[in-house]
């Protein structure tokens, strides 16, 4: 089977080469490679699929506090009470919304982002700033980039933490829970519920993953191709004993796992506005709340008890999610790059 999925990827890439690639583009230039698309939706899909069972139980933690304690009780406790098939719920709204939203996140980035350079360069050469850009197009791109993917995501999201939390939902498929939220709160509703809750999570995570592995995957390879004094020599020696397929495999996991470190923690008061707001079972089902209502409902749960302990409810799971996001990041960012290099494309920060 993974034979014949390298043997996909490979034809894919004779399809989607540089050149066809250029003649889809508009007539502004703007070269739209699919390769991207491809291979942020293949790496996205994998991530997120064969991490389900943790993302069932950090739903549980945050959903439900005062029964799902900590991470490894509440896993056995879900195992107990409903047997080991539990943790897989969400499952098939995972692979298929997450599947969709890397293909534009990844996509959509590497898109913008020359597109942002290009913008920030010709600002500086009408401001006659000198020097170089600095994060700020790779800040604009992940926002474009989580903005676009959070609008996919919300259906998606929206049915797999019912089917997590709402005993209602137990055992249907994605498209019998879509049609049952369509049932509950309309189409609309359905579509744009959570968006805020959604943009509050997904940007501060699109910018945290991929902006950081960006930079510090640039900042590995500028030390071992453009060396200073003082580490010429370890990089002469990295370079002559190791082989070049490594050091850019090791790059991509060090750069991921502190890519993984930046998103959850950006993204988690973000996370847990997202499972409130979508959580069923408290009669309000079909209620549209927003931002503001969710966060505070969440704020005055500890709030007798202090600011500071009010705050900490915006990152209840934390441990549950901190393995599953790095977990998450770490081999999504690292098949990424292994995707990319399969489709011919160089790997990230090393151009």
């Amino acid at each position: 089977m993974a034979r014949g999925f390298l043997h996909l990827l490979l034809a894919i890439a004779a399809v989607a080469s540089p050149a066809s690639a250029a003649s889809a583009s508009g007539a502004a230039g703007v070269v739209i490679d699919p390769r991207f698309f491809i291979a942020g939706g293949t790496c996205a899909a994998i991530s997120h699929g064969i991490t389900t069972p943790i993302d069932v139980v950090k739903t549980r933690m945050q959903s439900n506090p005062e029964k799902y304690k900590s991470l490894l009780p509440a896993t056995a406790l879900i195992i107990k009470e409903e047997g080991a098939q539990a943790l897989t719920k969400g499952l098939v709204p995972t692979l298929v919304g997450y599947g969709i939203e890397g293909a534009l996140k990844f996509g959509i980035y590497e898109v913008s982002k020359p597109m942002a350079v290009l913008a920030f360069q010709k600002l500086n050469h009408k401001l006659n700033r000198s020097g170089g850009t600095g994060p700020l197009p790779f800040l604009l791109a992940s926002i474009m980039a989580g903005a676009v993917a959070s609008l996919v995501l919300v259906p998606m999201e929206s049915t797999r933490i019912r089917m997590v939390t709402d005993a209602s939902f137990e055992g249907i498929g994605l498209l019998r829970g879509l049609g049952k939220l369509v049932e509950e709160a309309g189409l609309v509703q359905t579509l744009t519920v959570g968006l805020g809750a959604m943009l509050a999570k997904q940007v501060p995570y699109t910018f945290g993953k991929q902006v950081s592995f960006d930079v510090v995957a640039k900042f590995l390879y500028g030390i071992l191709n453009n060396p200073s004094q003082s580490t010429a020599n370890l990089a002469e020696t990295i370079s002559k004993s190791v082989s070049p397929e490594f050091i850019k495999w090791t790059v991509s996991v060090l750069s991921a796992m502190i890519a993984s470190v930046m998103a959850c923690f950006m993204s988690q008061p973000g996370d847990v506005i997202l499972t409130e707001t979508y959580k069923g079972g408290e009669g309000d089902a079909t209620k549209k709340r927003g931002l503001a209502e969710v966060s505070s409902t969440i704020f005055a749960r500890n709030s007798d008890d202090g600011v500071a302990l009010a705050l900490s409810g915006f990152f209840t799971g934390l441990q549950a999610r901190f393995v599953h996001v790095g977990m998450i990041i770490t081999s999504q960012l690292v098949i990424y790059d292994l995707v990319k290099q399969l489709l011919g494309l160089p790997a990230t920060g090393s151009h």
